[in-house]
């Protein structure tokens, strides 16, 4: 039998992060159109979870490798991105104490400055602006 179901997955794409990731999404789903209070059936989760296993399964059997790669790598792109962000602002959290962070009107780059220094001149390090903020 093992044998069978490798001859039958190869050449297909199998399962990767955004697979798994979708699986967590249906599971979650699926749990919370059990507990919403109407009948399953009725419930937008419950169709919600089956749609986005179908689709699993439809990227687990298909062998379109190269399609099915890239989706995956546009979201393992946006996962980073987004883990970044969340990073930055919690070190941006976590100086704020000592820190104000101010953004450069010419370029938008974000400028960190020691607070309780009153009326400033901020010089932007990345397109050299000056521009005056309270500190």
């Amino acid at each position: 039998m093992r044998e069978k179901l490798q001859r039958f997955m190869t050449g297909r794409y199998g399962a990767d992060e955004l697979g798994r990731t979708l699986n967590i999404v249906v599971l979650v789903s699926l749990v919370v159109s059990m507990f919403s209070g109407l009948l399953p059936v009725l419930s937008i989760f419950y169709w919600f979870g089956i749609a986005l296993m179908i689709y699993n399964c439809f990227r687990m059997f298909s062998k379109n490798v190269s399609k099915r790669y890239e989706e995956n790598q546009r979201y393992l792109s946006r996962r980073y991105k987004a883990v970044v962000k969340r990073d930055q602002w919690k070190k941006r959290f976590a100086q704020r104490d000592t820190y104000r962070f101010f953004k450069c009107p010419g370029c938008r780059q974000r400028v960190r400055v020691p607070k309780g220094r009153g009326k400033i001149c901020i010089t932007c390090p990345k397109c050299r602006r000056e521009f005056i903020r309270r500190s």
